[in-house]
């Protein structure tokens, strides 16, 4: 039986894409990923989460990983889609390539309502799928993929915490080229991390610095906001 688990990385993110993960494995696997230290990968260092990196991938049937870019992001935004409906889209992507059929899909849901978000997913899919804990009209003779969208999935099942591994990891490295790439200092990219905030301050009418900002977030706001009114301020002095 393959089970499957997705999780994203760089949800609250300022800059840099947002990363989901999808990861496919036996079901006796769970076993092995929790042997070898697989947890929700908010709890591991980065240097763990490196080392489990490579273990997931030969341990996993299939791992599918995408990147959500700030300008998608933006562009979804503006048009009134939110980033849980972006994500949901993502992940039905990539249970849609999967070429394993698994029987369930475990999720770590971003909304309120944590089975609105198998919703989400269960819609936008081609694969025939039902949602745990909502009512589905099923066909018979049919094999369905269960999904079970939880929150803390990542923190409940291994197979999730492995796709939040691999999700962080992959996000973390984005990162760092994008850091190396644009000569700046960038930091985790979170609106946490001053050294994020300082970065977008000091360039946010650099060009190519804008393409990675997500634009929409209320920090970029209260930047912008405080720029001007220091721009006010030293015209009020000339």
């Amino acid at each position: 039986m393959i089970i499957c688990g997705g999780d994203e990385a760089g949800r609250g993110a300022l800059l840099g894409p947002l990363v989901v993960s999808i990861v496919a494995a036996k079901k006796d696997m769970e076993k092995r990923f929790a042997d070898i230290g697989v947890r929700d990968s908010k709890l591991l260092t980065p240097q763990r989460r490196e080392a489990l990196y490579d273990s997931i991938y030969k341990a996993a049937s299939e791992v599918i990983v995408d990147l959500i870019q700030p300008a998608e992001i933006n562009k979804a935004m503006q048009s009134g889609i939110s980033l849980n409906e972006l994500e949901a889209v993502y992940f039905s992507r990539m249970l849609d390539k999967l070429s394993v059929k698994p029987s369930v899909l475990y999720l770590d849901s971003p909304d309120v309502i944590a089975e609105k978000f198998g919703v989400r997913v269960n819609i936008y899919s081609t694969k025939p799928t039902k949602v745990v804990g909502v009512k589905n009209a099923e066909r018979k003779g049919i094999k369905y993929t269960k999904i079970v969208a939880e929150h803390k999935a990542d923190a409940r099942y291994p197979v999730v915490s492995a796709a939040s591994i691999i999700a962080k990891v992959t996000r973390d490295r984005e990162i760092a080229k994008l850091s190396g790439d644009l000569g700046i200092n960038i930091g985790s990219g979170y609106p946490s991390d001053s050294e994020t905030v300082n970065a977008v301050k000091d360039n946010i009418r650099n060009v190519e610095f804008k393409k990675h900002i997500r634009e929409y977030w209320t920090t970029i706001n209260t930047i912008r906001q405080t720029r001007i009114r220091s721009f006010s301020d030293e015209e009020d002095l000339e």
